[in-house]
């Protein structure tokens, strides 16, 4: 019997070659998978972990400024920083407000809210929230040194107010996020604020702010926000304002306010009111002490508007410059009587003398030959009845009560400037026209716009002009008004300034608040120099509950024109005021 074959063995060539043709399928399937997946699907995948990479800051624009006429800074923006917090990175906010609550002087469960994780409009976790803004640079480092996970910082600017008070009632303030809130600030945000950009960028899980090389980012440039170069004079402006302080003091509880024109353009050189505030602080002052009296103020102006009665009768023919008139010592219409101060016992008083005395009786007679309807038209000429568009926001128009309206005691009232609602700013910008040649020039502040992006300037919108009075009739209205400082026992003798010839007029009115007359009195001066050559206007009004504001309207007129002209090198007038005869024969 044959032993038996064994069996057979495999072929290891075989095996072999199997295992290593499944190997290569392996390594194909795999290279295929990623050549799908780093050069097909792989912006797929990069943009859905992009979200939680990207950090997105804002960068503030900066806030233009806003200059005096000679360019000296009276608001502008300083370098700082804002702190910020990524909620989705913050890992202990109650010990993170705590540390961060001194530095920024808010309270911890503030800072501690703003941190709490919240969504955006589009389901995505925000990533960035303000904490402060405006902080100086040196706190900022204090803080950056901190290395609180999930805060940062970035370059900001804060708001400064280099002169306190100086124009703050006309600049006013911002907000902490560089919004303008009041005064020229909120008139002009739009212009100011600029345009903020954005940078956004792939940051990896170290520090906050740190993006991750060659990783996503873009950037979007803030636009600088254009300046304000105003027409105010700060040395001017500050003059006033020393000036109106420290005469105010000497009525209590007070308001009071001081203009100064330049007359052949208009422009407005200071602008000042009592109380003020401090703009770089505004939360410690009261509103009331932040408004711009010079447009909110609205009062009966008195006797300052009788300019405007004699200039209309003088252009319309209705008087000359020699006539003069019996004057009795009181005069009835309606139910009211008139009287006046310095009573005429019924003899002939010039023009010059009606208003040195300031008549009533006497300009109410001219107004009775001049008629409602016409007086009416000069008053609107004049400026009288709507806001001037000088540039400040909220400014008061005013109002003029029309000829249909006029009561029988109001052919008395209105030519004596009562019944008549104005502002300061109104009447100043009046007289401007009579000094300037019968002209009446727009009063403004904004002399030019500073562009942002070049710094090339553009002029501030051309002013409104119309003719009111004719030069020969502007000028002999100037010729009467200087009457007022200069006769004997005159209502303007505390106004005149040494060595130059000045026109201008008192006045007694009445204030009103909300269409409510308060209690006491508005004590106004109005006056132009030099008054043969008229460079500028001086308006200052004074309203005391208690009275006694025209003792003190005055003598701030005299301080404020004389710098005013001394400032300017202004020569003291060549020739002596005339003669004026009050009571002719």
């Amino acid at each position: 019997r044959k032993p038996r074959k064994p069996p057979r063995l495999a072929d290891p060539r075989r095996r072999l070659r199997l295992g290593m043709l499944l190997v290569l399928a392996l390594f194909v399937t795999i290279g295929i998978r990623l050549v799908f997946l780093q050069a097909v699907d792989t912006p797929a995948y990069a943009g859905g972990g992009l979200a939680d990479r990207v950090i997105r800051v804002d960068l503030p624009a900066p806030r233009g400024a806003i200059y005096d006429r000679t360019g000296a800074p009276l608001a502008n923006s300083v370098e700082a920083r804002y702190v910020f917090a990524d909620p989705t990175r913050v890992r202990d906010r109650a010990a993170t407000a705590r540390a961060l609550s001194p530095l920024l002087g808010l309270p911890a469960s503030e800072l501690a809210e703003r941190m709490k994780p919240r969504a955006l409009e589009n389901g995505v976790p925000s990533q960035f929230e303000y904490l402060a803004r405006g902080v100086d640079v040196p706190t900022a480092k204090k803080i950056v040194a901190l290395d609180l996970f999930g805060i940062g910082v970035h370059r900001d600017e804060r708001r400064e107010v280099p002169g306190g008070d100086l124009a703050a009632n006309l600049i006013g303030f911002t907000s902490q996020d560089m919004v303008g809130l009041e005064g020229l600030e909120a008139r002009y945000d739009d212009l100011l604020r600029g345009e903020n950009g954005r940078k956004v960028y792939e940051a990896g899980q170290g520090k906050l702010d740190a993006p991750i090389p060659g990783g996503y980012s873009s950037t979007t440039p803030a636009k600088p926000g254009n300046s304000l170069q105003l027409t105010v004079d700060r040395d001017l402006q500050f003059k006033s304002q020393q000036v109106l302080k420290s005469q105010m003091a000497k009525v209590q509880g007070s308001v009071g306010v001081a203009i100064v024109l330049d007359v052949p353009t208009g422009e407005v050189l200071a602008q000042a009111s009592h109380p003020t505030y401090n703009a770089a602080k505004p939360q410690e002052s009261e509103p009331t002490d932040r408004e711009d009296a010079a447009t909110s103020f609205v009062v009966d102006p008195g006797s300052i508007h009788k300019a405007i009665t004699f200039g209309a009768a003088l252009q319309e023919g209705v008087i000359t410059p020699d006539t003069a008139l019996p004057v009795p010592d009181s005069i009835v219409r309606g139910d009211t009587t008139f009287r006046d101060t310095h009573p005429a016992n019924g003899r002939r008083m010039s023009l010059p003398g009606m208003l040195a005395y300031s008549s009533n009786v006497g300009t109410i007679e001219i107004a009775d030959k001049l008629g409602p309807d016409r007086l009416i038209d000069y008053q609107k000429r004049f400026g009288l009845g709507q806001p001037t568009g000088e540039g400040m926001p909220g400014e008061a128009s005013g109002r003029l009560l029309p000829a249909q309206a006029w009561s029988g005691s109001s052919y008395g009232s209105v030519p004596i400037g009562h019944s008549v609602d104005a502002t300061p700013l109104q009447m100043a910008a009046a007289y401007a026209a009579i000094a300037n040649n019968g002209t009446y020039v727009q009063p403004h502040l904004i002399k030019e716009v500073i562009s942002g992006k070049d710094g090339s300037r553009t002029p501030g919108k051309a002013p409104v002009t119309r003719s009111v009075l004719s030069p020969a009739n502007a000028a002999a209205l100037r010729t009467m008004l200087e009457a007022v400082t200069t006769v004997d026992g005159a209502t303007g003798l505390a106004a005149a300034v040494p060595g130059y010839r000045v026109a201008g007029k008192t006045g007694t009115g009445i204030r009103y608040v909300d269409g409510k007359q308060q209690p006491g009195e508005v004590g106004s001066f109005i006056g132009m120099a030099p008054a043969d050559d008229p460079r500028f206007v001086v308006a200052v009004f004074v309203w005391s509950p208690g009275g006694g504001g025209g003792a003190v309207a005055a003598p701030a007129f005299r301080d404020i024109m004389g710098f005013t002209l001394s400032r300017n090198r202004v020569p003291p007038s060549g020739a002596p005021a005339p003669k004026f005869e009050v009571f002719p024969r």
